[in-house]
């Protein structure tokens, strides 16, 4: 939001603080200013201020100049409230609270005679500034107070409010018209502010066109209100309307704030002529009140305030008096016991305050956290490592090494994404807040968020992309969420291989060779990929059904992998081929990892044999390896495929022609003729038992 340091001044007459140290002064003490434009001489500057949203009492200049009061230890000017006196009231304003557990507080002013023109003097000067669109005084008025103090206050045109005002739910199927001109159909869970006979404004978020205020508009009701946050929230959210008004009402509004506010936009409209009609109207319900400006007040020693906070800098720690004067000036009253301990009633606009370390942190923010002294905790334990963490370690230097690049994801995802990737279905977890429909569950697989970053990649021609998550997976229900471990992998475009072989483009092998090397790094007993046919429902959807596998490590399933499924791509809009997988990082994490030996080197020479056969298709290499490895031939320290021929005419059709360059080599003597005989003889059998015809 933007604030303006001209506006800030005029709350807190005598702060001398130039601006730019004033926004350093803010952003050290939580309230952040991201941006700063200087406007002008005499104008000072534009503040772009990032407010977290628990601060909805720090979304206005006059909430930020209290900030800088107690910052400078300067006095906060008050608010100016005052109106002419009332005339006589022709027709008082009846209002009826329907609902009490969602309107807490209800007031409704009458103006009478007013002129609706064009505003003038300070509303234009500041807006002017904010860039702040102009209306009409009486809409600007409205603006111009929630800009001024934070509370959004309404004004309706009461020639056409019919009888007297009730806040109620609304009827099933009830319609209203608001002032964006879309007609909206209201559900039984929307609050709204009606007459006695229609829907005027669904509350806290949007008035109603019917009563909006125009050129001939001659007599106002000016409302201003406190409304229940999370029903301000869900309206807001059901009909799709987030205005500043939402904004504020939905994070908890001063419940104090409401005649104020009145006064203020009366004043301002009543600038241009007409008058007060009668009092007031003031409707309060107790238990709101008591939940809000009227909390039980929090115990607060010293003592405990010097314990939290430590040793200062100048190394006599937080004094009695600016723990008294920091809370009074946050607007905090304090009753000294006889004990010595504060009881400190809370302000209405901090509905944030709750414990007594609650006051303690803002002891300390607005003090400065920079004062302290550097101190570490004592710790008398010692430092444990995770259980999985050698194992993390190793995934992911192992990735980073192959060229792939790590990065992060949200932990949520949308309702249709948790069934499309659910490893097992009606497993994914509802969030009970959620902050929109896109982010409605906890994710029961990465691919969702590996799929997102792929996007935004490849939307932004960023082609070449290799991405891997190291993160957690979600499973369970609302009573109980079991967290795993796990890994996605994601990749398009082309890869380069090194300085002497081209870039070649992305493939289903590049994933298989990553996972395999993952794998590998893990000592298991038996690891091999296989392949399903697309209609035996073992696939998982987000997989295209012809180019995929699975990873099987001692007979579990440690991974799925392969070409996006045409569909999800198509859905998602990439537009180049997009290969995927998921390693089931639980499940490997049982294996231990695999301990290197370093072997001693022989100083004998090795021996090449080259062994070219003939194969059938179906015969892959790791059938071919495997036959190797279990001659158990102590000699046999090396082979490689060298050669390898498919399309020939001396081939039979199906069949491919593979040289495989085999080393023997002995650790303490060098190999004879006649055991090298006997170990390719050995060799050659094994291949011929797969099948394999040797080569003349």
């Amino acid at each position: 939001m933007n604030i303006l340091s001209q506006w800030i001044r005029s709350y807190v007459p005598g702060l001398t603080l130039p601006d730019r140290e004033l926004a350093e002064a803010l952003t050290l003490r939580g309230i952040a200013v991201e941006g700063i434009y200087e406007l002008g001489p005499g104008s000072g500057s534009l503040f772009e201020m990032d407010i977290t949203t628990n601060r909805v009492d720090a979304m206005n200049h006059y909430g930020i100049a209290r900030e800088a009061a107690a910052i400078a230890g300067l006095p906060l000017a008050p608010l100016d409230a005052a109106l002419p006196p009332s005339h006589p009231v022709t027709v008082p304003i009846k209002v009826s609270i329907e609902a009490p557990e969602l309107c807490g507080r209800f007031t409704a002013r009458s103006l009478s005679q007013v002129r609706i023109q064009p505003s003038t003097g300070i509303v234009t000067e500041l807006f002017a500034l904010l860039q702040q669109k102009l209306i009409s005084n009486a809409v600007d008025a409205t603006n111009f107070v929630t800009l001024a103090m934070g509370h959004p206050t309404h004004a309706f045109d009461r020639d056409k409010v019919e009888g007297g005002i009730v806040v109620r739910r609304a009827r099933s199927g009830e319609k209203l018209k608001t002032l964006d001109g879309m007609e909206r159909v209201l559900d039984p869970e929307d609050l709204v502010i009606a007459d006695e006979k229609k829907a005027i404004g669904l509350a806290g978020v949007m008035g109603g066109w019917d009563t909006m205020i125009t050129a001939e508009t001659k007599n106002i009701l000016v409302e201003a209100a406190w409304f229940d946050p999370a029903t301000v929230r869900r309206s807001s959210k059901r009909h799709g309307l987030h205005t500043d008004a939402s904004h504020r009402f939905e994070r908890g509004a001063d419940f104090n704030a409401p005649p104020v506010a009145s006064a203020m936009v009366s004043q301002l409209i009543l600038q241009g002529g007409g008058h007060v009609e009668g009092e007031m109207v003031d409707v309060v319900i107790p238990a709101a009140a008591a939940r809000t400006a009227l909390r039980t007040p929090i115990g607060l020693t010293h003592r405990e305030v010097r314990r939290i906070l430590g040793a200062t800098e100048d190394g006599r720690g937080v004094e009695q008096e600016t723990t008294e004067s920091v809370l009074q000036a946050l607007g905090c009253t304090l009753q000294k016991t006889a004990e010595g301990e504060y009881q400190v009633t809370l302000p209405s606009w901090r509905l944030d305050l709750e414990r007594e370390i609650d006051l303690i942190e803002e002891i300390a923010r607005v003090y400065g956290y920079n004062r302290f002294a550097n101190t570490l905790p004592t710790f008398s334990g010692i430092v444990r490592e995770q259980p999985d963490a050698r194992k993390e370690a190793v995934v992911r230097q192992t990735l980073l090494g192959l060229g792939w690049n790590e990065a992060l994801s949200s932990t949520f995802c949308s309702a249709t994404e948790a069934v499309t990737f659910a490893p097992q279905p009606a497993l994914a977890v509802p969030l009970g807040n959620p902050l929109n429909e896109e982010a409605g569950m906890l994710r029961p697989s990465l691919l969702p968020g590996m799929l997102t970053m792929l996007a935004h990649n490849l939307n932004r021609n960023v082609n070449d992309v290799q991405l891997f998550e190291n993160g957690t997976a979600f499973s369970g229900s609302t009573e109980r969420v079991d967290e795993r471990p796990a890994l996605s992998l994601g990749a398009s475009g082309s890869v380069w291989s090194g300085p002497e072989l081209p870039a070649h483009a992305i493939d289903f092998y590049d994933l298989k060779g990553a996972i395999e090397e993952i794998v590998e790094k893990f000592a298991q007993r038996s690891f091999y990929f296989d392949t399903f046919d697309g209609a035996a429902g073992i696939i998982p959807a987000w997989l295209h059904p012809g180019r995929s596998a699975r990873a099987v490590a001692d007979g579990l399933t440690v991974a799925w992998f392969g070409q996006l499924n045409p569909a999800e791509a198509q859905q998602r809009k990439l537009r180049q081929t997009v290969y995927v997988g998921e390693i089931y990082l639980d499940r490997l994490y049982r294996l231990p990892l695999r301990q290197p030996i370093a072997p001693e080197l022989s100083r004998y020479q090795p021996v090449e044999r080259d062994f070219s056969f003939v194969f059938a298709d179906a015969v892959r290499w790791q059938s071919i390896a495997d036959a190797l490895h279990n001659l158990h031939v102590a000699e046999l320290t090396r082979f490689a495929p060298r050669e390898i021929f498919r399309a020939s005419q001396a081939l039979p059709r199906g069949h491919y022609s593979i040289l495989i360059r085999i080393t023997f080599q002995a650790l303490e003597r060098t190999l004879r003729e006649e055991e090298l005989q006997s170990y390719s003889q050995a060799v050659i059998a094994a291949l011929e038992s797969l099948g394999g015809r040797q080569r003349a």
